[in-house]
């Protein structure tokens, strides 16, 4: 642990954690509650989408519970600096990584816009380095695309959910909306984490407002 360290600024490339070039844990086969592979290579025809919105814990189990659609969801950390890091150095501040959830779907099924529309309804995207009682980078809002079209829908409904936000008496929408960076699953504990602990903590709380974004593909 970095102590005296400020958990809410972004670390550089030279403060960052070394990592390592190796993932330092095994990653379980299965999906705790869906039964389906935790990792690809994923049949042709599924989508991939990645999302902070703060806690891994609770924020997974509101995309395993959309059902129909969902193939698979699991935990990890992108959006930082250091390699194949562990929740202990994430939680540092010193990695960059913020926690996110990996959502395998079936577009046929559930569109990617209904998957923004459980994202910015499930927690408050104006906070920053925060979300509730937590805080640091880890925990920040984000929207990691895989396609032109993902991020043309995440725009679109960042554009549409602020001025909702703003009349509600909230401040400006703080999500980041980048390419998809690399993917690196978190450790076999914390997959499925509320599943496993039915009375664990759940940081998420939403703003109460409805994000006015359709669900059908566009």
């Amino acid at each position: 642990m970095r102590f005296g360290k400020d958990k809410s600024a972004m670390p550089t490339t030279d403060t960052a954690l070394a990592g390592r070039d190796h993932r330092p844990f095994d990653v379980p086969a299965t999906h705790f509650v869906l039964g389906t592979p935790l990792e690809g290579p994923w049949s042709d025809g599924l989508e991939l989408a990645m999302i902070g919105l703060g806690c891994f814990w609770g924020a997974e189990r509101k995309f395993w519970h959309l059902g129909d659609g969902i193939v698979t969801t699991a935990v990890g950390y992108a959006a930082g600096l250091t390699p194949n890091p562990t929740y202990q150095e994430v939680c540092t501040g010193s990695t960059g990584h913020n926690e996110v959830v990996l959502v395998v779907f079936d577009p046929e099924l559930v569109t990617y816009e209904s998957l923004l529309k459980t994202f910015w309804e499930a927690h408050n995207p104006t906070q920053g380095m925060r979300q509730g009682n937590d805080v640091g980078t880890q925990y920040r809002s984000g929207i990691y695309v895989y396609s032109d079209a993902q991020r043309l829908a995440a725009e679109a409904s960042k554009a549409a959910f602020e001025p909702v936000l703003q009349r509600a008496g909230f401040g400006a929408i703080t999500t980041e909306i980048l390419d998809s960076p690399e993917f690196f699953y978190a450790e076999d504990y914390h997959q499925q984490y509320l599943a496993k602990n039915p009375g664990g903590y759940c940081g998420l709380g939403g703003t109460g407002q409805s994000c006015p974004i359709g669900v059908a593909s566009t």
